[in-house]
């Protein structure tokens, strides 16, 4: 029995990167073997091992033959047989083909690597492994990620082409709405999340998983208010802004839906965009239900959505069109969410040509202004007007009132 440390830790080490999870590969043995030694079965569908001491999970060798559609269609085979090369082709990445043994030192002599990773790491290339990549749908999400962790490598073109077969053949049709909302979501945290969508473009992926994002590319903005022009551009300019300002993950998907609808805004009427907060809201909810998009996210994506441009127009709203405004977006309720839909609005305004450093007063202010609001004591004032015989809706009333009043003197005072 061989041990075998694979995959990203090896990559990782060898990049010179902190090590955080690693991966083991068994050869020459069998699950009955493995149960003997006091490894804790937990695969549901091939063997994986949790090691008795570290927990740390250890997989035998094995192969796959596809036996269907999607990332499910595989029949996988294991056996003291197979070797630790059979193991390492069935992989996805060269990159992530590579194997060291258990007492490695980091040297890159002692990795075992024959798909070439240590070359591709070397040239900074992301590149499928062996002919079998284009069994598995998830591997055109998965480059697609690495791109967006790893943003100064390229993808091989003979690996676009792939992609681009296996879009072709159908396969990007059988995903299941999970695992792309998993792997989308991944993407979306990493250091630059527009080379995700960058990748899944080129390879025509994007066009079946997301065809609201891949209809942006060539439909024009104004320029006064948009250099960059470009729809499409603008949409991952503002995704790589969230990158920079380190957003969590429902602004970051907020930032990717907010201008959805500017792809259905007719031809006639460009480079103007009437309405499109709506229509993004109305798209932006399929997209939800399609992906099974959590709650958190979807409700923010519509509020920004929905929002965006009275956010940016906030200088100009007196006391009653702000509160209008922060009843909307049911911030005194929820004004942590309300402060994430200020930061996807800061995104927005700065994720323009030229606009990248410009300060963005609105978030400032309203956050200020939305403090005064929730500074009234509303029971006082509730007490108050039942006291004048006042009830439901008219108390409500009275608060919204106080509320209002609260905002005029911020507004005097500021």
């Amino acid at each position: 029995m061989q041990i075998y440390m694979v995959g990203g830790a090896v990559r990782d080490r060898l990049m010179g990167n902190a090590v955080h999870d690693r991966d083991w590969v068994v050869v020459g043995t069998t699950p009955e073997a493995m149960t003997r030694l006091g490894y804790v079965a937990v695969g549901r569908d091939f063997p994986v091992f949790l090691h008795p001491e570290t927990h740390e999970e250890y997989a035998l060798a094995r192969t796959e033959r596809k036996s269907g559609r999607g990332y499910r269609g595989f029949v996988v085979l294991t056996s003291p047989d197979v070797t630790l090369e059979e193991d390492l082709s069935r992989r996805d990445l060269t990159v992530n083909a590579m194997a060291a043994p258990v007492d490695w030192d980091g040297s890159p002599h002692a990795v075992t690597d024959p798909y070439h990773g240590k070359r591709d790491l070397h040239d900074k290339v992301l590149r499928h492994v062996t002919e079998a990549f284009r069994e598995d749908p998830v591997r055109i999400l998965r480059i697609a990620r690495f791109a967006a962790r790893f943003a100064d490598f390229t993808v091989a073109p003979e690996t676009i082409g792939l992609m681009g077969e296996m879009v072709t053949d159908g396969e990007v049709d059988h995903l299941v709405p999970e695992r792309v909302w998993q792997e989308i979501a991944r993407g979306l945290m990493e250091r630059r999340p527009s080379r995700m969508f960058d990748v899944l473009r080129a390879c025509g992926a994007l066009r079946v998983l997301l065809p609201e994002l891949d209809r942006l590319w060539g439909v024009p903005q104004r320029a006064e208010f948009h250099p960059e022009v470009d729809t499409g551009v603008h949409a991952m300019m503002v995704l790589d802004m969230a990158a920079q300002l380190d957003a969590p993950l429902n602004v970051r998907f907020a930032c990717l839906c907010h201008d959805f609808g500017k792809g259905t805004t007719p031809a006639d009427v460009l480079p103007r965009h009437h309405d499109h907060e709506s229509r993004s809201v109305n798209l932006l909810e399929q997209v939800c239900e399609r992906w099974r998009v959590p709650n958190d996210a979807r409700e923010l994506a519509v509020v920004v959505a929905r929002e965006h441009g009275n956010i940016h127009r906030s200088g100009d709203l007196n006391a009653s069109a702000m509160l209008r405004l922060f009843e909307r977006c049911d911030a005194i309720r929820k004004p942590e969410r309300f402060e994430h839909a200020l930061l996807a609005c800061e995104c927005d305004a700065r994720g323009r040509l030229g606009f990248a450093n410009r300060p963005y007063p609105q978030r400032t202010r309203l956050r200020s202004a939305l403090q005064s609001v929730l500074d009234v004591a509303t029971a006082p004032v509730a007490a108050a007007a039942a006291r004048r015989g006042l009830k439901g809706e008219a108390i409500g009333l009275a608060i919204a009132d106080a509320r209002r009043d609260a905002l005029r003197d911020w507004l005097c005072a500021t």
